[in-house]
């Protein structure tokens, strides 16, 4: 009777609240970089702490709900993906300290007063994602230089869709490439996004960087593969997937620093004392046996700058 009574007697354990606007399926590997980043300080999901998960699903009306659910269960940090995510969060309470992971500038959205001494209850790490994508088009077009015209999938819902396509335009019309934009929210719209871009004789695609995007590597790489489009994604999963080429920061490892930062916070850190982190790993990744079934011949300058090259 004694151990159950002490076990009984136990504190509960802390909690934190893990929110996302899209799915969990394809999510894992993020997942499994924060819950490796929580480790490092100490917490060990099921031993030293619980991790409630609250997915949007591609809903943000849903998210207000997800956010008071958290508060509910007494959630000791709350760790936000995505732009429109940590708004609702930081909407819904001033206490709760939350570690945002963002591709967009902390500062210009609101979330901090500064990157190194952001005030408030709200920290976390800015990837940089939406600031490289004139850099991903300047691959693509490098490598595919006679394509008069060039896509870009984007997600009509994303709160970054208009800006993103704004800097992608800019991008094209400074080596005067047409860019023609398709979107796409759901999974059904990614067929029809692609037989849009072949019938116009689109010769190239930039995809841009989207939490819904990110979680479906497999099948956007499959539809450039059948309709033999050279593409350039914002992750090296889409590279290691099958894809042609990928550029921008490493989005496992932004996960990881949250997962530390969430640790350091439940060990008694002020949020308002830790800086903002900024992913300075930035990697090119080139796929050549993609390359040689699309018949093209990388630029040697461009493999020279590859941080991986997948034989």
């Amino acid at each position: 009777m004694w151990p159950l009574a002490a076990r009984a007697q136990q504190p509960a354990l802390p909690v934190i609240g893990f929110l996302d606007g899209w799915y969990q399926e394809g999510f894992e590997p993020y997942v499994a970089a924060f819950r490796e980043g929580l480790s490092e300080t100490g917490y060990v999901e099921g031993k030293r702490v619980t991790i409630e998960y609250r997915w949007a699903q591609g809903d943000y009306n849903r998210l207000p709900a997800l956010v008071a659910d958290l508060m509910q269960r007494k959630a000791a940090v709350i760790v936000t993906g995505a732009t429109p995510v940590t708004r609702a969060a930081k909407a819904a309470s001033t206490t709760v300290p939350i570690v945002f992971v963002i591709g967009a500038d902390p500062i210009k959205v609101g979330f901090v007063a500064s990157l190194s001494r952001p005030g408030g209850k709200v920290t976390g790490v800015s990837f940089l994602a939406n600031s490289l994508l004139p850099k991903q088009f300047e691959v693509l077009h490098e490598t595919v230089p006679k394509a008069a015209s060039i896509g870009f999938l984007v997600n009509p819902i994303n709160p970054n869709a208009v800006a993103d396509t704004r800097d992608v335009q800019a991008a094209a019309d400074a080596v005067g490439r047409k860019l023609f934009v398709v979107q796409a929210r759901t999974d059904s719209d990614f067929e029809t996004a692609f037989a849009t871009l072949a019938q116009n004789g689109v010769g190239a695609l930039c995809v841009d960087i989207d939490p819904f995007f990110i979680t479906r590597p497999r099948q956007l790489v499959a539809l450039a593969a059948r309709h033999a489009l050279p593409a350039v994604y914002p992750l090296r999963e889409f590279a290691t997937a099958g894809g042609l080429m990928s550029y921008g920061s490493s989005f496992a490892d932004a996960y990881r620093q949250a997962g530390v930062y969430a640790g350091r916070i439940l060990n008694g850190a002020n949020p308002a004392d830790l800086p903002v982190q900024q992913a300075v790993k930035i990697e090119l990744v080139i796929n050549l046996k993609i390359a040689k079934t699309l018949g093209l011949t990388i630029p040697l300058s461009l493999l020279g700058r590859a941080d991986e090259v997948i034989e």
